[in-house]
């Protein structure tokens, strides 16, 4: 049977065709006869490969936590990683010929745990439990770095974590410290909201009470202008009253003065008066009686004469004989009556 067979590579892996010690090809997907005798073939897979990782550490303050994620790399320089590895095919080339290729996944995770861990140990668990993305980017910037990476070809992709978790007994406590402080909180907001309510309802009521106490100030004003108005009518009323009684004041004071001047008149007028009738009557007394008699007479119209006349009959009724007085006179008279009567 001859030692001759046929290889086929696919496109994400990198071959290398040895003969007698001597590199005859390599490239990615290759295929090619060779003799199992005399060739050697290196297969490294170029494609992106992921490493899932469960790291168990410890942080400053020795507490245990696990951080779980995945790490996505590739062999960028398969020519360095064939140097440093053996990927080695079998002569039936279906197999590797050794354990490197399954190493290769578990020495990048150790190259990332050592940065990692490194990172954990420099801080207590409760910063360690909330590590930001600014620290994932600088571990992965640092394991970019890793020297022995470079030595073996290896390209990291990107970095991931999944789960950072402390061992469960610390869960519990942080849990229940955690859970105390929500239901600290949560005391606090029913709290806050029952100081909001009842400041809310304090807010309310001293604007009742300031409602109230300025519609009392404004019926008090009211009252208070009221009581004013009234003031000024009682006053206007009891000024125009004295006004009133002074006006009367005046005029009797006027009356008064005048009933005086007219009395004095009248006094003046009276003794005037007096004087005129006592020059009369001391001129009568010196006049004889048949002379003021006839003076009078003299002033008297026809009936007043008459009347006395007949005075002067009837007293000297008894010395009289008989008279005789005419239709004439009497009807003269009577007629003279009946027109003053009219």
């Amino acid at each position: 049977m001859l030692p001759i067979k046929f290889y086929r590579a696919d496109s994400s892996t990198y071959v290398i065709k040895t003969a007698n010690g001597k590199v005859i090809r390599k490239g990615k997907g290759l295929s090619f006869f060779y003799n199992t005798a005399t060739t050697s073939i290196a297969a490294i897979p170029v494609n992106t490969q992921g490493a899932p990782f469960i790291f168990n550490l410890k942080t400053a303050d020795f507490q245990d936590i696990r951080i779980q994620g995945r790490l996505n790399f590739r062999v960028a320089d398969p020519d360095k990683t064939a140097e440093v590895m053996n990927f080695n095919l079998n002569r039936s080339a279906k197999d590797y010929a050794g354990e490197d290729p399954l190493n290769l996944n578990e020495q990048v995770i150790r190259s990332l745990q050592s940065v990692v861990q490194t990172k954990i140990q420099a801080m207590p668990l409760k910063q360690a439990l909330f590590i930001d993305q600014k620290l994932f980017s600088q571990v992965e910037t640092e394991l970019k770095a890793n020297p022995s990476l470079a030595t073996m070809g290896v390209e990291i992709l990107d970095l991931s974590i999944a789960a950072i978790t402390p061992a469960p007994e610390t869960a519990k406590a942080l849990e229940a410290k955690q859970r105390e402080e929500i239901l600290k909180q949560a005391d606090d907001a029913i709290y806050a909201r029952r100081k909001c309510a009842v400041e809310q309802e304090r807010t309310i009521q001293e604007a009742e009470l300031a409602t109230k106490l300025f519609v009392q100030q404004k019926e008090q004003q009211i009252e208070a202008d009221r009581i004013a108005k009234e003031r000024e009518i009682l006053r206007a009323k009891a000024a125009t009253a004295k006004a009133r009684i002074q006006s009367k004041i005046d005029e009797e004071n006027q009356n008064s003065e005048y009933v005086a001047i007219r009395t004095k008149n009248k006094k003046q007028e009276s003794d005037a008066d007096a004087y005129a009738i006592s020059v009369k009557m001391k001129a009568y007394k010196e006049l004889s009686a048949d002379y003021i008699k006839a003076f009078s007479m003299s002033q008297m119209n026809p009936e007043q004469i008459m009347a006395l006349a007949f005075e002067s009959f009837a007293q000297n009724a008894s010395k009289i004989g008989e008279l005789n007085i005419g239709q004439e006179s009497f009807g003269r008279m009577l007629r003279k009556e009946m027109n003053n009567g009219r």
